[in-house]
């Protein structure tokens, strides 16, 4: 048997306190060291089915030193999300009840990862999600407890808080389920979505490279000199409020200052992804996110251009978006009265150039020094060690799962899949342990944090609502 050894690269940084953010602060980790291991991809190169090592990564404690940076502030959302299993723990059967709508069962036990195929999730959502749970304990080998989880792929969250008020000894707990957002009424555990490692079937790359390209298109066209109009471009079919953005586009009767496209993946597939490059897409003053069926990933691509961010009305969060603020991050949008809430928006920020582009910088540097690779794979341990300390059983191995490594997974894979997964292999592990977890919010805390986001809405809207008073006033 022979084999290839192939390698790749990893990525760090984070705001201070949840409402102290006029001023954004890195935490930086020290300086890496250099590392002892080397991680390479060891593929059979016969039509022997490809195996997992006999051996995995060792936790080297010599080598590994406790972190100094603090954890940016979304973290702690991780307890928040928790909260539900906090008093009585998780159980096994409660586990299982997941499975209703999961996708995959994971187990890991003694740092080997074990997975359950329920049902093949919508194109490679769940391989670059798996890919990246193992990258991760690559990072930080040895150092992720045993644990059993379910996680469901799809957009919307399922697991409805209203099902399960009641307190008690006899009280229902909610099963508890991982996805990629969550929302107000729901108790889905938010994770990091596959499109951090590459999303192969639309060509966007990992996120470690992507997030250099969009700085450098920052840097190729500056605020001034970008087109002074709102841009949005997506698939207006996977949701309502998507086509109904749409009559906001130019016309021969109105200029409602936005420019939006209908994204093809047909025919821009067709074209080898020419019109598609996310880094390109830099050179609006003002961007629009806007969910589809549910929360979209667009939204950090979008909030990393350096535009100011006109967010519609959002009804749905992933791993960091609850910490963002109106007006010092985004500027919120009206969902029933989109058109003249862009253009407002528009009209007032090419009048008030200083302040947008101080929002629109607020926005990217939240993304660049906040959500790097290095804290999503921060995030990633948090909440699974978390998670794993509320188990109230021993991990095992499920009769029908299979163990999962990068050889499996990559080894096989071809085109983009393989390009992305070599692209976003963890290198070597991290000499340094994860940032620490900010403790949870104090219920006063929270209430602050909410009310201001609230008040900093109803000002927005009360500037608009005058904004129109005296446009009809004009003759």
């Amino acid at each position: 048997m022979q084999s290839v050894a192939v390698t790749i690269k990893s990525g760090s940084t984070a705001p201070e306190s949840i409402l102290t953010t006029e001023q954004l602060h890195k935490h930086l980790k020290p300086p890496p060291k250099k590392s002892k291991i080397h991680y390479s991809l060891n593929c059979t190169l016969t039509n022997e089915i490809q195996t997992c090592p006999s051996n995995s990564p060792l936790n080297d404690p010599e080598y590994q030193t406790s972190s100094s940076s603090n954890c940016p502030d979304y973290f702690r959302w991780i307890h928040e999300d928790l909260q539900p299993w906090k008093e009585n723990g998780i159980t096994r059967e409660m586990v299982e009840r997941a499975r209703r709508t999961a996708n995959f069962r994971l187990v890991i036990v003694s740092g080997k990862v074990y997975v359950e195929i329920y049902e093949k999730a919508f194109q490679t959502r769940d391989t670059f999600t798996l890919w990246g749970i193992l990258q991760l304990l690559k990072l930080y080998p040895g150092k992720l407890p045993d644990l059993d989880l379910m996680f469901d792929c799809y957009d919307r969250p399922v697991i409805l808080s209203r099902s399960y008020r009641e307190k008690g000894p006899n009280a229902t707990a909610p099963p508890p389920l991982f996805r990629y957002c969550g929302n107000e009424q729901t108790l889905d555990l938010v994770f990091p979505d596959w499109s951090f490692w590459g999303w192969a079937e639309i060509n966007i790359k990992p996120w470690d490279s992507l997030l250099k390209e969009l700085k450098e298109g920052n840097r190729k066209v500056k605020w001034m000199d970008r087109e002074p109009y709102a841009y949005w471009k997506g698939n207006p079919a996977v949701a309502e409020t998507r086509q109904d953005l749409l009559k906001c586009n130019v016309s021969e009767k109105h200029d409602w200052n936005a420019r939006l496209y209908a994204q093809d993946w047909g025919a821009e597939i067709q074209k080898g992804y020419k019109e598609s490059n996310l880094a390109d897409q830099c050179i609006h003053r003002y961007k629009i996110y806007i969910e589809g069926s549910a929360w979209s990933v667009s939204e950090k691509y979008i909030l990393a251009c350096d535009s100011l961010t006109l967010i519609v009305s959002p009804k749905y969060y992933d791993i960091f978006t609850r910490s963002l603020l109106p007006v010092h991050h985004y500027w919120p949008i009206k969902e029933t009265d989109k058109c003249r809430s862009i253009k407002f928006a528009v009209d007032w920020g090419n009048t008030h150039k200083k302040k947008v582009q101080e929002i629109g910088k607020a926005a990217s540097n939240f993304i660049y020094e906040n959500l790097t690779m290095e804290y999503v794979y921060d995030y990633m341990f948090h909440l699974l060690n978390e998670y794993s300390k509320l188990l109230k059983f021993k991990p095992s191995i499920p009769e029908k799962a299979v163990e999962i490594c990068p050889e499996t997974m990559a080894c096989r894979a071809e085109g983009l899949k393989r390009k992305f997964m070599m692209e976003s292999m963890v290198k070597s592990p991290s000499d340094t342990m994860p940032c620490n977890l900010p403790p949870p919010m104090d219920p006063l805390t929270r209430l602050s944090f909410k009310r201001r986001k609230e008040n900093s809405i109803r000002q927005l809207e009360m500037w608009q609502n005058k904004y129109w008073d005296d446009q009809s006033k004009q003759p």
